[in-house]
């Protein structure tokens, strides 16, 4: 096969997973940045071993490679001390462009601020996982992988997805209940309306 019908066939095969791709390398890394090195180093990767792809499913044999190059790349970090913490500012929505409202017909204030913090609060509890029940939980509930794509994608067994699965959600709940908890205590300390009894 020539090099330009390889990356013809390359781009057809790969490419309409960027997006899966980037989403994954966000969640794992928590920076916008950094989840760009991890998709390009990602794609290179691809390319540079298309040759290897035996027709499975490419969006589970890139999302396997993200992991991979995130790994490695986490690894060297962790080694040499300079880990990056997570950035709201730069990971959260803007009040311009914010998801809670589209498409929406019933959105009064209230119910747009308690979806926002809702949303909020799920997001720094699957933030606040650690990353081998993150990443099962954002292959199966963002990227919709089945459990044995997720296995395949991690390299682990079914029966451990399922297990991350199961302990992912359950700490995220608990996760869920602290951080809302802390959340509405914190919203009627600054309410001088509300009288607590």
């Amino acid at each position: 096969m020539t090099d330009s019908a390889q990356a013809a066939r390359f781009q057809q095969t790969v490419l309409p997973y960027m997006d899966a791709a980037y989403n994954l390398a966000r969640w794992l890394t928590g920076n916008p940045e950094q989840a760009d090195d991890v998709t390009q180093e990602a794609f290179l990767r691809a390319f540079r071993f298309f040759d290897t792809f035996r027709g499975e499913d490419p969006r589970t044999w890139l999302l396997a490679i993200v992991r991979n190059v995130f790994h490695t790349q986490w690894r060297r970090t962790k080694s040499s001390g300079a880990i990056a913490e997570f950035d709201e500012e730069l990971h959260s929505f803007n009040d311009e462009e914010s998801p809670l409202d589209w498409g929406r017909t019933d959105a009064n204030p209230e119910t747009i601020l308690s979806r926002h913090d809702d949303i909020r609060l799920l997001d720094e509890a699957l933030r606040a996982l650690p990353v081998e029940y993150r990443e099962a939980l954002v292959l199966r509930e963002l990227e919709d992988l089945s459990y044995k794509e997720i296995a395949t994608t991690l390299d682990v067994p079914i029966g451990t997805v399922m297990s991350r699965l199961a302990r992912a959600r359950r700490l995220m709940l608990d996760s869920f209940k602290r951080l809302s908890k802390g959340s509405h205590e914190l919203q009627r300390s600054q309410n001088p309306a509300v009288r607590v009894r």
